[in-house]
C-alpha cells in the first residue's frame, strides 16, 4: 500500500483526481510541460499517509489551484529579487511621470499667456504655476477641455510667506474623475491685490474663497458673498497669517457680574517662555539620498517649432 501511494503521488495531474491533502506539511508545486504538475513533499509534520482516497471529493481541485498560486514557477533568481532596503515610501511609475510631463507641456502650449512654469512635485504630482490674471481662463480650460476634464474642485488653500514680494500663494487642487488624475494650479498675490473669484466656474469655490479671505485676508473680486466664515462677528485680523499673534488681539469670556459674554483685549498673566528647539545633532543622516522637491519641466520656447 505504501508503495502504491508513493507511486500514485508521483504520477501525472490526472492521477490525483479524487485525492485531498492530509497532514502534508509543506508542499511545492512545480509546473512541468503544459498542465503536468508534480507535487513533492518537502516536510511532513507526522508519519500519517500523505494522501487518502475519498469517494466523492471535489475539494482537491480548489486546494490544488490554491497551492499552485502560492508557489512561483520562476527560477529563484527571478522569483526572489533583492528587497528594497532604502527608506522609500513608494516607487514612481516612469510611464505616469512621462504622461504628466507631456500633459503639462500641452497645457503650457495651449495657454502660453498665463502659464509661467510647469513642474513635478514629490515625484509624480503635476503643478502648473500661472499668472494671477489667468486663474479663471486656465481653470476653465482644465475643467471643460476634452483632454483634461478636471470637473471636480477638491480644495482651494493658501500659503503665507512674508519674505516674498507676493506673500500669498494660492493653491487650487483639481481632480479629473474621467482620467483618474489630479493637478495643482498655483498663483500668487499680496495683501492689496485682489484675485478673480472662481465661483462662476465652480460653485464649490464660494466657501473655499470665503475661508481664505477669513484666514489670510486675500480679496476675491466678483465673489457673490465674500464674508467671514470661521471666525466670530467683529473679529479683527486674519489668524493664519504668519505675523498674527498666537494669542490674538481679543479674548471672549463670560462675565459673572454682567451675566453675559464680553470681548476684551488679551492680557497675559505671565511672560512667554522661550524654548530653543535646535538640536545639537544632525536630524537626518548625511548619507540619506532624497529626491528633489520640485522638478521643472522644460517648456517649448515661444515661436519655436512644436514637436
Amino acid at each position: 500500500m505504501k508503495d502504491q501511494k508513493k507511486n500514485r503521488g508521483q504520477g501525472d495531474f490526472g492521477d490525483f483526481e479524487g485525492f485531498e491533502f492530509k497532514n502534508a506539511g509543506l508542499w511545492e508545486a512545480v509546473t512541468m510541460s503544459g498542465s503536468r504538475v508534480i507535487l513533492r513533499r518537502l516536510l511532513a509534520t507526522s508519519g500519517q499517509p500523505i494522501l487518502r482516497t475519498t469517494a466523492a471529493s471535489n475539494r482537491f481541485q480548489g486546494a490544488l489551484v490554491s497551492s499552485v498560486k502560492n508557489f512561483s514557477t520562476e527560477p529563484p533568481s527571478v522569483a526572489h529579487e533583492t528587497p528594497e532596503t532604502r527608506p522609500t515610501v513608494r516607487k514612481f511609475d516612469p510611464v505616469q511621470r512621462q504622461n504628466l510631463t507631456d500633459f503639462g507641456q500641452y497645457v503650457a502650449e495651449c495657454l502660453p499667456k498665463f502659464v509661467q512654469k510647469v513642474q513635478l512635485t514629490a515625484g509624480d504630482e503635476l503643478e502648473v504655476l500661472i499668472d494671477p490674471s489667468g486663474v479663471v481662463p486656465v481653470i476653465h480650460f482644465l475643467k471643460n477641455h476634452h483632454n483634461a476634464q478636471f470637473s471636480c474642485l477638491a480644495d482651494i488653500t493658501s500659503v503665507d510667506m512674508p519674505t516674498r514680494k507676493y506673500r500669498f500663494e494660492l493653491v487650487y487642487n483639481l481632480l479629473s474623475l474621467r482620467y483618474n488624475s489630479r493637478i495643482r494650479v498655483k498663483t500668487y498675490t499680496d495683501e492689496l491685490t485682489p484675485v478673480e473669484s472662481l465661483s462662476g466656474v465652480f460653485a464649490a469655490a464660494n466657501w473655499y474663497e470665503r475661508e481664505i479671505w477669513d484666514m489670510y485676508g486675500v480679496f476675491f473680486t466678483n465673489h457673490p458673498d465674500l464674508r467671514r466664515i470661521l471666525t466670530d462677528y467683529g473679529f479683527q485680523g486674519h489668524p493664519l497669517r504668519k505675523d498674527f499673534p498666537l494669542t490674538g488681539y481679543y479674548e471672549v469670556r463670560y462675565d459673572d457680574e454682567l451675566q453675559r459674554i464680553v470681548q476684551e483685549p488679551v492680557e497675559l498673566a505671565q511672560e512667554y517662555r522661550k524654548f530653543d528647539l535646535a538640536a545639537p545633532w544632525e536630524q537626518f543622516p548625511a548619507f540619506r539620498e532624497t529626491n528633489p522637491a520640485q522638478e521643472e519641466i522644460t517648456l517649448a520656447p515661444e515661436g519655436g517649432d512644436k514637436k
